[in-house]
Order: structure tokens, then C-alpha cells, then sequence
């Protein structure tokens, strides 16, 4: 499965931005927790949106309110709606999947758990 994901600039804060993640032909979101990431620089790569595969949505506290985790099934598409946003959300911004079989509860997984990223789209925003 390759994951590529798209749409990431540079705004203001308060601005939004609609970041894509779009997954290869053939595969679906089904049997996965699917997650953005970020990486800070400086800092760890972190999780900040989860979709699990019984479309239960979760996110870090530092984006809760801001963030929206979406999929679109038909084009096996993932988005992540970013509102609000401000300096410290700044990074590199990454899509990926957790292991086979785990639908639910993906806040549970580590950063680590999740793979199949791409390049990875930059996000940053001044102030």
C-alpha cells in the first residue's frame, strides 16, 4: 500500500488548511485504524487524528476542537480539515495505517504502530 499525501502550504495562524491522503488502488480503510501524524521540528513524530475502521474518531488534545478526520471511501481518500491553527502546529504532516485487524480504539496504538506514509506534505504557521 503506498500513501501520499497533499495539500499542506504556509498560512497565518487562525487559517485553515485541507490536507489529502490519498492510498494506491485496491486498498481500503477497512480492517485498519487510520492516522495523521506530525513531526515538530525538534520533536518526536506524534499522532494527532485517528479514523478507525468502525468510524470512530479521536484526537490529541493539543488539536481537539480544530481538527477533523475524514474518509472518502470511493476514492480512498483521507482528510484531515484543519482549522484554527496555530504556530506550534508547524511540521511535517504524515498519513498512515495500523496494524491489520485493530478497527477500533486507535488512540490506543503508538506513533509507531502506524506505517505505509509517504513523503509526507509540510505545514507551517506564522504568526
Amino acid at each position: 500500500v503506498q500513501l501520499v499525501e497533499s495539500g499542506g502550504g504556509s498560512v497565518q495562524a487562525g487559517g485553515s488548511l485541507t490536507l489529502s491522503c490519498k492510498a494506491s488502488s485496491g486498498y481500503s480503510f477497512k480492517n485498519y485504524c487510520m492516522a495523521w501524524l506530525r513531526q515538530a521540528p525538534g520533536k518526536d513524530l506524534e499522532a494527532v487524528a485517528y479514523l478507525g475502521a468502525d468510524g470512530s474518531r479521536n484526537y490529541a488534545d493539543s488539536v481537539k476542537g480544530r481538527f477533523t478526520i475524514s474518509p472518502d471511501n470511493n476514492s480512498n481518500t483521507l482528510y484531515l480539515q484543519m482549522n484554527s491553527l496555530k504556530p506550534e502546529d508547524t511540521g511535517g504532516y504524515y498519513c498512515g495505517f495500523g496494524p491489520y485487524g485493530w478497527e477500533s480504539n486507535c488512540q490506543n496504538l503508538r506513533s509507531s504502530a502506524f506505517a505505509g506514509w509517504g513523503q509526507g506534505t509540510q505545514v507551517t504557521v506564522s504568526s
